[in-house]
C-alpha cells in the first residue's frame, strides 16, 4: 500500500472545497437573512399572537444543535421519502439554523431604535409600513452591522458540521486527504490556516464596524 503524501495538489483541493465552504455560507446567510427578517417582523408586530408565534420558533431553532437540524433534512426526509441532495440539505439546514440566530440578533436591533423615532414617526401619521422603511429600518440596519458580520464567522466555521452528510467542504475534504496521507498535522493545519483566512477579515470587520458605530452613536 503506498501512501501519499500532502502536496501543492492535496492543498489544491483543500482550496477547491473551500469555494464550496464560501458557497455554502452565502446560502445560508441569503436565505437565513430572508427568512430570519420576516420573523424578525413578527416578532415586533403589534398583534400579540404573531410575536408569541415568531418567538416561538426562534425558542426552538436556537434550542437545538444545528446538527440535529441537519440529521432532519437529510435522514429524516429520506425515510419519510423525500430524497435531498447533500448540497440542498446543507444549504437547508443552515439557512434554518441561520434564520434562527438572525431574527433575534435584528430583533434586538429594531427595538434599540429610540421609541422617540417611533412617536416622531406615529406623529406624521406614517403607516407601519412607512415607519419601517422610512425610519426605523434604516437606523436599525446601521445597528445591525457589526453582530451580524460576527455572525457571519460562526456560520462558516459551522460549516463544517455538513461533512457528516458526506458534503465535500473544507472540513470533509481535510478528512479524505488525511484518510489518503496519513499526515493529519499537516492537512488539518493547512485546513485551519484556511478557515483562518476566511474569518479573520470577518472579525477584524464586525470590530471596525462596532467601534465606529459606537464613535458615531457617542457624538
Amino acid at each position: 500500500m503506498t501512501l501519499k503524501t500532502f502536496g501543492l495538489d492535496q492543498f489544491g483541493f483543500l482550496l477547491f472545497s473551500l469555494q464550496w465552504t464560501i458557497l455554502l455560507t452565502v446560502i445560508a446567510l441569503i436565505g437565513g437573512g430572508l427568512l430570519g427578517f420576516a420573523v424578525a417582523l413578527a416578532r415586533t408586530s403589534q398583534l400579540k399572537p404573531v410575536r408569541i408565534a415568531a418567538a416561538s420558533y426562534i425558542q426552538i431553532i436556537q434550542g437545538i444543535p444545528v446538527l440535529m437540524i441537519l440529521f432532519l433534512s437529510y435522514y429524516g426526509l429520506s425515510l419519510a421519502g423525500f430524497e435531498l441532495p447533500p448540497l440542498i440539505a446543507a444549504g437547508a439546514s443552515m439557512t434554518i439554523y441561520a434564520s434562527g440566530y438572525l431574527a433575534e440578533i435584528w430583533r434586538g436591533c429594531i427595538q434599540a431604535v429610540p421609541k422617540q423615532q417611533w412617536e416622531a414617526s406615529e406623529s406624521l401619521a406614517m403607516t407601519r409600513l412607512q415607519q419601517y422603511r422610512y425610519v426605523i429600518l434604516p437606523q436599525a440596519m446601521r445597528i445591525c452591522l457589526p453582530p451580524t458580520v460576527g455572525f457571519a464567522v460562526q456560520v462558516v466555521k459551522n460549516t463544517s458540521i455538513t461533512s457528516i452528510i458526506g458534503f465535500v467542504e473544507l472540513a470533509r475534504a481535510g478528512q479524505l486527504i488525511n484518510n489518503a496521507t496519513f499526515q493529519p498535522f499537516r492537512v488539518f493545519l493547512a485546513v485551519a490556516a484556511l478557515y483562518f483566512v476566511v474569518c479573520y477579515p470577518l472579525s477584524q470587520l464586525s470590530r471596525l464596524l462596532e467601534r465606529r458605530l459606537h464613535a458615531g452613536s457617542s457624538r
